[in-house]
């Protein structure tokens, strides 16, 4: 049914272990894998009274982010080709990761996007937002939502 998954990570605990459940799913229905890593933006400074003055400049901070992408996708690549299971990696910088999913998932072909959930209700639910409710509510691609 699903042969091409998209797997956003962000090499959390929550997300490592949907990667290791996309894994037993993509193996299970003969499915390959993309694993997908929005890498944030350089944060605008804020300077006036009480800002906190950071001596990161921009090219450093997009080093550190790529590195740190590669890092994971490098990780969930392992583990994928380990078992014998079809993956490719993908990253770009984007300050909106849920755009940034969805963008992904249909400039690979994915027939369905993977993603963990931290399952929060209620006020916290509503505060701290969560990527993969927005995923939910703008894509046209099935949702398989892992908590």
């Amino acid at each position: 049914m699903f042969k091409h998954l998209l797997v956003p990570t962000d090499g959390s605990d929550l997300s490592e272990a949907t990667v290791n459940r996309a894994i037993s799913f993509a193996k299970e229905t003969g499915a390959r894998i993309t694993y997908f890593y929005a890498q944030p933006d350089f944060p605008m400074p804020i300077y006036g009274e009480g800002a906190l003055i950071d001596p990161t400049t921009p090219e450093q901070f997009a080093k550190g982010a790529e590195e740190e992408a590669q890092k994971i996708l490098a990780s969930a690549r392992g583990k994928t080709e380990a078992v014998g299971v079809a993956c490719a990696t993908d990253t770009t910088v984007n300050e909106v990761p849920y755009e940034a999913i969805i963008d992904a998932a249909e400039r690979h072909g994915c027939d369905l996007i993977f993603m963990a959930s931290h399952g929060r209700r209620g006020l916290a639910s509503l505060l701290l937002g969560s990527e993969t409710q927005k995923v939910l509510t703008h894509t046209r691609i099935p949702v398989l939502v892992y908590r």
